[in-house]
C-alpha cells in the first residue's frame, strides 16, 4: 500500500505515543492474518452460534463431549498458526522500551511465540489444559495425543475451523467420543486453560492488567470490538486516569466515544510503520 495513505495515521500515533511508555491491549484482530477466525464482525456482532457457557461445560459430561470432540479436530490448524507481522511489530516496539507492556484477551500464544515478554493472558491460554479435579496443568498436545488414540474413528474427519480452536462439527460424530481424562489424578473434568464466556477472569490476572494500566502513559488497543467487559473496563479506567486512549480496529469498538484516536487500518500494515 503506498505510503502517502499511511502517513497521516502514522504520524497521529506518533505524535500521541512520542515519550510516551503505551501499554497495549491486543483482540482478535491481531491473529486473523495468522488464520485464526474471530468472533466478531466489523459492527461488533458474534459470528456463528453460542460459544460453550462455562456453567454448561462444568455441568453437563454430554457438554464436555461436545466440547473436546469438535477442539480434538480444531486444534492442529491452532497450533500451526505463526505470528504475523503486528505480533513481531510489537515485540519489537518492547524489546526497544517503546511500550510499557503487552495485554492479551486472545488465548493462541502467538505474542508469546514473537518473542514478546511477560504478556498477560486476560483470558488465559490454549496451549495449556487444566484438571478441575487435581488442579494440575497439562500440556495441550499431551491431551491432543490422548484423545487422537482413543477416537480413532475421527481420523480424517474435515471440520470447518470456528474462533479458538473450535470447529463446526456434526452431533453424529460426537455421540462415540472418548472424553480424555487427566495425565495426573485420571479424573475427567479437563478444562482448556482458558476463561470460558460466562467466567470471570481470575482475580490475579485481572490485578495485573489494573496495574499495568496504572503505570502506562496511554493505551493503545490493537484488533479488538473491546466488547468483552474485562477489556473495556481497561479502557475506562486508562480515561478515568486522564491518560490517551487510541486503536488500531477495522470497525466498530465499544469505547469508540472514549478515543483519542481511531485507525481503521490493516494493523498487520500498521504496526510495523512505528518500528
Amino acid at each position: 500500500m503506498p505510503d502517502d495513505l499511511h502517513r497521516d495515521p502514522i504520524e497521529q500515533l506518533q505524535a500521541y505515543m512520542a515519550g510516551r511508555r503505551f501499554l497495549v491491549l491486543t483482540g482478535a484482530g491481531i491473529s486473523t492474518p495468522s488464520g485464526i477466525p474471530d468472533y466478531r464482525d466489523s459492527d461488533g456482532v458474534r459470528r456463528g452460534r453460542q460459544p460453550m457457557m462455562y456453567q454448561e461445560f462444568l455441568a453437563r459430561p454430554e457438554a464436555r463431549r461436545r466440547y473436546w470432540a469438535r477442539a480434538m479436530l480444531g486444534w492442529p490448524r491452532m497450533r500451526q498458526a505463526r505470528p504475523n507481522q503486528a505480533h513481531e511489530a510489537l515485540a519489537a516496539l518492547q524489546g526497544k522500551e517503546r511500550i510499557s507492556g503487552l495485554i492479551t484477551q486472545n488465548v493462541d500464544a502467538l505474542h508469546d511465540q514473537a518473542g514478546s515478554q511477560q504478556v498477560i493472558e486476560l483470558h488465559g491460554n490454549l496451549h495449556r489444559v487444566l484438571c478441575l479435579d487435581c488442579s494440575q496443568r497439562s500440556e495441550r498436545q499431551r491431551i491432543q495425543l490422548l484423545m487422537e488414540a482413543q477416537n480413532p474413528y475421527l481420523a480424517g474427519v474435515d471440520a470447518v475451523q470456528a474462533p479458538d480452536g473450535d470447529t463446526l462439527l456434526d452431533p453424529a460424530f460426537e455421540a462415540r467420543f472418548q472424553i480424555p481424562r487427566c495425565p495426573h489424578c485420571d479424573g475427567e473434568r479437563l478444562k482448556p486453560d482458558v476463561v470460558f464466556f460466562g467466567e470471570n477472569v481470575a482475580a490475579a490476572t485481572a490485578t495485573r492488567a489494573t496495574e499495568a494500566v496504572e503505570q502506562a502513559d496511554g493505551l493503545l488497543v490493537v484488533g479488538s470490538s473491546l466488547m468483552a467487559y474485562s477489556a473495556f473496563r481497561l479502557c475506562r479506567a486508562i480515561k478515568e486516569q486522564g491518560k490517551p486512549l487510541l486503536a488500531i480496529n477495522r470497525g466498530k469498538t465499544r469505547a469508540d466515544d472514549l478515543l483519542d484516536l481511531k485507525v481503521e487500518a490493516p494493523c498487520e500494515q500498521l504496526l510495523p510503520l512505528l518500528i
